[in-house]
């Protein structure tokens, strides 16, 4: 089993419980196929660096998988054809970091800014 990050950016004017649907439809489509999700981390509505179809913003969601390539491929495949996702991203690692959340804001931090 290979071990994958993969990121997926949803459209910006999509609700919240449209996001939940969205990772729920990718968790079954991983377990299906004889992946494992390890993690998973909704890093939320996030400025691009350039427009994409149109958007500005997108919404991030972020899976830390353990799976095969036959899985990738049937996720990607899904991925391709669903309207509400406008990127994904799959990267290929040697080991994964399962302890740090990059985008989790520190309450800490923000209190002592104001």
């Amino acid at each position: 089993m290979n071990y994958y990050e993969h990121t997926l950016i949803a459209r910006q004017d999509i609700s919240p419980s449209q996001i939940k649907q969205i990772q729920e439809k990718y968790s079954k489509i991983i377990e299906n196929n004889d992946g494992n999700i390890l993690k998973f981390e909704s890093w939320g509505l996030m400025h691009m660096s350039y427009l994409i179809k149109k958007n500005k913003k997108g919404n991030y969601l972020h899976f830390k998988i353990e799976g095969s390539g036959k899985t990738i491929k049937e996720l990607e495949k899904t991925e391709k054809i669903d309207k509400n996702l406008l990127r994904y991203l799959t990267v290929k690692v040697k080991k994964l970091d399962l302890e740090t959340d990059y985008f989790k804001k520190n309450e800490e931090e923000n209190k002592n800014k104001y």
